[in-house]
């Protein structure tokens, strides 16, 4: 799996890195920080949260 940001939708209200501070981090000036866009079985779960909390929809998870 693979996380993909939507840069036009993202407006870095910071909802994924409340669900997941170790896949996502927020800049200062607003702009997402994917800290690792390959989660492993141990971040999956997480990271579903964060794409789900998401409330513009700008990350998804795709297969690879």
């Amino acid at each position: 799996m693979r996380i993909v940001v939507d840069r036009d939708k993202c407006t870095g209200l910071g909802m994924c890195e409340a669900e997941a501070p170790d896949l996502f981090e927020v800049q200062d000036d607003g702009s997402l920080t994917v800290l690792n866009d390959r989660p492993g079985s141990d971040d999956l779960e997480a990271a579903e949260a964060a794409v789900m909390a998401c409330p513009t929809e700008a990350l998804t998870l795709v297969e690879d």
